[in-house]
């Protein structure tokens, strides 16, 4: 079986391009958006896994993450009490922020997979190989 068939992600490397500082969040975020991304951006930058065309994703996900944060706070203020409809939008959106993080390094599997590459030449004996 191929190893694509698997559902096994290829390994997160190091762009060719990446950005070497980070942008000011787009005027159009929420608070809670521009919070986001002032927090996730140096992580990206510093790991150099970013590039201009990656921005647009960054801002989705700013975007989703920051809208969980606000319907739940509007929820909070609210005395608690759960819109169903709300609930529905607050679900889809952290959805979607999961799966962009996800995509983008920002969850402890793909940052696994981004320091996993095992050096070439591993000179430990494997104890499987006959």
């Amino acid at each position: 079986m191929s190893m694509h068939l698997r559902g096994v992600k290829p390994p997160i490397k190091p762009d060719q391009e990446p950005l070497t500082k980070a942008p000011k969040a787009p005027a159009y975020f929420s608070t809670y958006a521009v919070a986001e991304w002032k927090r996730v951006m140096p992580v990206l930058v510093q790991r150099r896994v970013i590039c201009a065309a990656d921005l647009a994703q960054v801002e989705t996900y700013c975007c989703m993450a920051g809208l969980v944060r606000q319907i739940e706070t509007e929820r909070q203020l609210g005395g608690g009490v759960i819109d169903v409809k709300l609930f529905g939008v607050q679900n889809r959106a952290a959805q979607t922020a999961r799966q962009l993080a996800a995509t983008l390094g920002l969850d402890p599997v793909s940052r696994a997979r981004l320091g996993s590459a095992a050096p070439d030449g591993d000179a430990s004996p494997n104890p499987l190989d006959v």
